[in-house]
């Protein structure tokens, strides 16, 4: 009996060790196909460039505001205004917007206040289809508003790189600010789960099913979204980005996402409460199904935490009975969740370097991912409705906002 277990245990870890060896090979395709946009790259604005609408919404973002709004007002880019709207904030954001404004020559910025959130919507969809009405651009551009332009050249580039490849919906993946302890461990293994649905070779091929958009910058013909119904379209999902990227694939737009090199910065989240509750939103949005909850979960359980526990299993046996004594079944267990874990290093090592963040956070990535199967199985929760979610100051259940005034 024992002889079949060992065995059973050993092929499922082998098995564990040959995925995350193939995973090398993707690592290497994606280098060399999915190339970051880069500022180094930059040849100037396109030509006759296209009047732009920027649009960010921001709900008590004092902290954050005025880098977000400066440094796209710093932009190179021609011919854009920037729309601000202030969604209910009751912080010094609309104070901090006021002043910026008065600042700029008259056109360049507007900001638009919020004080009630329309019945049947969602925070951020509201607020965005309020700053559409005054929009007066071609192409708009949807973007946070805890952002931060590293360089000036963002939107040029943006603008370009969707003009020359004819892109009706062009989303630039972030680069992600991690400061504290949780955000270095729980942010890589979370982004993981994402690229495992939504792999991004998979969204830019037209033929695909697979639709990915970053809310944090998303840059659309304003065909496109008129061919996707808007903002109206999604005014009750949690996550409008990702539901917007199906529309707009279903509806026969070319979607790309590409990763950026030096473009733009956020932080996400830096307390352990806000991830916690931030990812939940993600997951629960994004997928939206038991099935792809299920599915997740059962990928970090199987190939990333299976091989820790084994090993720490088989050794505390063949410690506590000493090597000699122990059965030889044990010593196999061990000897290859052992050369399982180090394989999975390695290409955690590499995936790490290619999301500028430092290699050797990868041994940590066990307790980010058990931190993320938490969070899964919350999501799952909330997709049951035992639990609400709150985010900037409105609880959500389901598709329906609980305390609007908020």
């Amino acid at each position: 009996m024992f002889t079949v277990l060992w065995s059973f245990w050993s092929g499922l870890l082998a098995i564990i060790a040959a995925f995350w060896a193939s995973r090398h090979r993707d690592i290497s395709r994606a280098k060399r196909e999915l190339i970051p946009l880069s500022s180094v790259s930059y040849s100037g604005p396109p030509k006759n460039a296209p009047f732009i609408s920027v649009l960010i919404a921001a709900k008590d973002e004092e902290a954050n505001i005025e880098a977000a709004v400066r440094t796209m007002l710093a932009q190179d880019y021609p011919d854009f205004e920037l729309i601000v709207i202030n969604d209910r904030s009751t912080d010094r954001t609309p104070q901090i917007l006021e002043q910026i404004q008065a600042e700029q020559p008259a056109g360049k910025m507007k900001v638009i206040h919020i004080r009630e959130l329309r019945e049947g919507w969602f925070g951020k969809n509201n607020a965005m289809r309020e700053g559409i009405e005054h929009a007066r651009g071609e192409w708009l551009c949807f973007g946070d508003a805890d952002c931060r332009q590293t360089s000036v050249r963002s939107l040029s580039m943006a603008v370009r790189h969707a003009v020359d490849w004819n892109i009706d919906f062009l989303s630039i993946l972030p680069g992600l600010e991690t400061h504290s302890f949780w955000e270095r461990i729980v942010q890589p293994a979370c982004g993981a789960v994402m690229v495992f649905w939504f792999h991004p070779k998979n969204v830019n091929d037209p033929n695909h099913p697979a639709a990915y958009a970053n809310g944090a910058y998303m840059l659309m013909r304003r065909s496109c979204y008129d061919a996707i119904g808007g903002h109206d379209a999604v005014r009750t999902e949690v996550n409008e980005d990702m539901h917007m990227a199906h529309l707009a694939k279903v509806r026969g737009q070319r979607l790309v996402v590409v990763q950026n090199d030096d473009l733009y910065t956020v932080r996400m989240y830096s307390r352990f409460k806000d991830i916690w509750r931030g990812w939940t939103r993600i997951f629960y949005g994004c997928f939206g199904t038991f099935r792809r909850l299920r599915i997740s979960m059962m990928v970090l359980l199987i190939m990333s935490i299976f091989p820790f526990v084994s090993g720490l299993i088989s050794a505390a046996v063949v410690l506590t009975k000493g090597w000699a004594s122990a059965d030889t079944g044990w010593h196999g267990v061990l000897l290859i969740a052992a050369f399982c874990i180090v394989i999975q290093q390695t290409v955690l090592m590499r995936y790490y370097r290619m999301s500028h963040a430092n290699p050797w956070l990868a041994l940590t990535w066990i307790i980010g991912a058990v931190v993320c199967v938490g969070m899964l199985a919350n999501a799952m929760l909330k997709l049951k409705g035992r639990v609400t979610l709150t985010w900037r100051g409105t609880t959500y259940r389901g598709n329906q906002v609980s305390n609007p005034s908020s």
